[in-house]
């Protein structure tokens, strides 16, 4: 064989060599998340658009580099947990959040997205979430003659925080509402391995309302899209498939959630204790 000849065995081989190590090295994050476009675009409501959510998927990346370590197909079902809902994870709105625990990223509902998706019930009417803090005028009773009087304090500081409730309204004119208080809130915090996560930490009254709005959702009517979202709330899910959301999710030593029924619109007038 010539000199020639044996040149261009190699360069072959070496392009062979590349090409197979080009074939067998694993997508980035970032890649996975660009072909997994065409499944955003299937889950999203028609008002949200594939492109933006892969935009705030790698921005989020960026903002917590934590993310980037969690496995890629918990990051992507996290992500197409919160297509499907209709919610932008991270934003201003604070409806869904995609956080990283123990090396896996879980999905995360916010209040505000619990309240969004109450208004998706047909009867759905109103609902509020509310902090009483120590210098409001504030009455509470249950029983057969329920009462929740609520004046904030108008005259200077509100001071600390009491008592958290909720109130809903359905069209039918049916009403009712939870309460709890911080021995409650803490009791149920203390329970959970993500007890000290940074949104306890930093955002004690908002996890605090979050708490009592899922006790007051035992006794409202739920649409699919709430009940999927609450069964998924703090969950890792590792397959990124659109259809699949109703499979039952893994939790990361949490307790297991209550049973919840897809669409269920018995009214409960009621409270139900936790």
């Amino acid at each position: 064989m010539t000199t020639a000849a044996r040149n261009a065995v190699a360069r072959r081989a070496e392009n062979v060599g590349a090409v197979q190590q080009n074939e067998n090295q694993k997508p980035t994050l970032a890649q996975q998340i660009e072909r997994m476009k065409p499944e955003l675009a299937r889950a999203l409501p028609k008002h949200m658009s594939a492109d933006r959510m892969a935009r705030i998927a790698l921005t989020l990346i960026r903002k917590n580099p934590e993310l980037a370590n969690c496995t890629t197909e918990s990051f992507l079902g996290a992500l197409m947990t919160c297509s499907q809902l209709g919610f932008e994870p991270g934003s201003p709105t604070q409806e869904a959040f995609i956080v990283p625990y123990k090396g896996e990223a879980t999905f995360q509902l916010g209040y505000q997205g619990m309240v969004t998706l109450f208004y998706q019930h047909p009867m759905a009417s109103s609902i509020k979430v509310e902090t009483v803090r120590e210098h409001d005028y504030f009455e509470h009773e249950e029983g057969l003659e329920e009462k929740l009087i609520h004046r904030p304090c108008k005259t200077g500081p509100r001071g600390k925080a009491i008592a958290y409730y909720s109130v809903a309204r359905l069209v039918n004119g049916g009403r009712t509402f939870k309460v709890m208080y911080p021995t409650e809130i803490e009791e149920r915090r203390q329970k959970l391995p993500s007890k000290n996560s940074p949104a306890w930490r930093n955002s004690f009254d908002e996890m605090a309302k979050k708490t009592v709005l899922r006790n007051h959702f035992k006794a409202l009517p739920k649409s699919a899209e709430l009940a999927r979202a609450m069964a998924n709330d703090g969950a890792v899910r590792t397959d990124a498939d659109p259809d699949v959301i109703d499979v039952p999710p893994d939790y990361l030593n949490e307790p297991a959630p209550a049973a919840i029924t897809a669409g269920d619109d018995q009214w409960a007038g009621e409270n139900v204790n936790p």
